[in-house]
């Protein structure tokens, strides 16, 4: 895994970059929010490919847990892919309430990201 930093408007921002996934578990959300937040980035960018389908279950709980730690660290996430894919009920209410909160944002492209955070 690969970090590519950003600073934007004294923000210091992290986007993910690797061909393997880097969160299997809720664990791993954690680890990966722990390592990054005492590097100094308070954002972080994954891409859809690197976390688990699995995470996008919202039965398993998984994404709550991680999301939950993201935003009690006041860490803004940011998961760049297509979500179209996801046609459950539960999953779209859920990406939907989550880019309205902007604590953690689902969006197309990196490029987006940058404009919402």
């Amino acid at each position: 895994m690969k970090i590519k930093e950003y600073n934007i408007n004294n923000s210091k921002i992290a986007e993910l970059v690797s061909e393997e996934i880097i969160i299997s578990s809720s664990d791993d959300g954690l680890e990966l929010l722990g390592n990054l937040y005492y590097q100094g980035f308070g954002k972080i960018i994954i891409h859809e490919q690197n976390i688990v389908p699995a995470f996008f279950d919202l039965k398993n709980g998984m994404a709550g847990e991680i999301l939950q730690k993201f935003s009690n660290y006041r860490v803004q996430l940011a998961v760049v892919g297509d979500f179209s894919k996801y046609t459950k009920k539960s999953i779209c209410d859920f990406i939907y309430e989550s880019n309205r909160r902007k604590q953690v944002n689902f969006v197309a492209s990196v490029n987006d990201v940058i404009a919402v955070l």
